[in-house]
């Protein structure tokens, strides 16, 4: 390459790449790009759009301002959902020296982006984050009901960093892509606080700054935040508590069984007081247990590998399969611990244990299996 060749070629990459995880915001993405226009000129930058197969056509929006602007890209993913992993895999198709994280709602202050920049190099910082919390931030876009929902998450988010954020729940930040690399094996890629996950992950204290920013209403569409999310974000303060000790997954698996045991009691309750046999009576329980088991696990247990139509079919009767694979091993290892110990309550914890843990094991390699793509 000649010396001509080499200056384009520099001229031409990127400095910052900004990742937007997006689902169901088709109308907001025009309107990010416009903005990140203006508040990125005089940056070589992209944006890739990372969007979980929304049903609003959010990917062809993207894909028909991509065809005329070679800034804006995107990545649809089918068959995964996550914020934490979409932005993942956003920056790993990026190979700008820096990336920013922010939402496509709008209601991040993207005219904080240059001194963002700025910043992290004058300094050479890891991460730079927008807070919500220092003066001059705001939390405009947030009723009181999520403005302590918010407070509540931090002090929570709190127990797994050391690091003193004032705004550890911040969805909006700025980071080296060296510093991300140094990380991201670390991840656990659970819940939708991306932060938080590579605070709590990076193998050394991350060198960060904060700034103030405004965290404006939504114009369009709706907050992703429910009940599912607070459950996802509480898996995730788990994961960094204990997941070096035993997989969080497989914890959640066995609170489901815990309840899939009280169902099967009560279904062997109610069909006894109806006159039913026992032989049919725990038949039945056993099914009904197996059941609430599955249908739970493919909602909580495995929200991100979540199986649907024909897959959920399939994957009902593989896990029944294992599960009465699992009852074997679980009544083999008991008998064989009571006849060597005579302890009838450490047989009944080996049997389980034993159960559980085959049940775990190949539910996740079988019925719920990391797809691709």
């Amino acid at each position: 390459m000649d010396m001509r060749a080499e200056s384009a070629a520099a001229a031409m990459a990127t400095e910052l790449t900004v990742v937007v995880p997006t689902f169901n915001e088709r109308e907001n993405v025009p309107l990010l790009v416009e903005r990140l226009d203006r508040a990125l000129a005089g940056i070589a930058w992209e944006v890739i759009f990372v969007d979980d197969d929304s049903p609003d056509g959010t990917a062809d929006a993207v894909r028909d301002l991509a065809r005329r602007d070679p800034r804006v890209r995107g990545i649809e993913r089918i068959g995964r959902r996550g914020l934490s992993s979409a932005t993942v895999e956003g920056v790993l198709a990026s190979s700008s020296p820096y990336f920013a994280v922010m939402d496509a709602d709008l209601q991040h202050d993207d005219e904080r982006l240059p001194d963002m920049l700025a910043r992290i190099k004058a300094e050479h910082l890891d991460i730079v984050v927008g807070s919500r919390h220092i003066e001059g931030g705001t939390l405009e876009g947030l009723n009181r009901q999520r403005q302590a929902i918010s407070r509540l998450a931090g002090k929570a988010g709190r127990l797994v960093i050391k690091a003193d954020l004032s705004d550890p729940m911040s969805g909006y930040f700025l980071m080296d892509r060296r510093v991300f690399d140094e990380t991201v094996h670390n991840l656990s890629l659970q819940g939708f606080k991306i932060l938080l996950d590579l605070f709590a992950s990076a193998p050394r204290p991350l060198r960060f700054a904060e700034v103030a920013c405004r965290f404006l209403p939504r114009q369009h569409g709706q907050s992703k935040l429910d009940s599912m999310a607070a459950w996802e974000f509480g898996m995730l303060i788990l994961d960094k508590l204990i997941g070096r000790y035993v997989p969080v997954r497989f914890v959640v698996f066995a609170f489901v069984g815990g309840t899939g045991l009280a169902v099967h009691l009560v279904t062997l309750y109610l069909l006894s007081f109806a006159g039913v046999g026992f032989a049919a009576a725990q038949t039945v329980a056993v099914i009904a247990a197996m059941t609430w088991n599955f249908f739970l696990n493919n909602l909580i247990t495995y929200r991100d590998r979540r199986l649907r139509g024909f897959a959920l079919v399939r994957g009902l009767l593989t896990f029944y399969a294992i599960c009465a694979v699992g009852a074997v091993a679980n009544i083999g290892v008991a008998e064989i611990v009571y006849s060597d110990r005579g302890i009838l309550w450490l047989a009944g914890i080996a049997g389980a244990a034993i159960g559980v843990v085959w049940n775990f094991a190949v539910s996740n390699y079988l019925t719920w299996r990391r797809r691709t793509g």
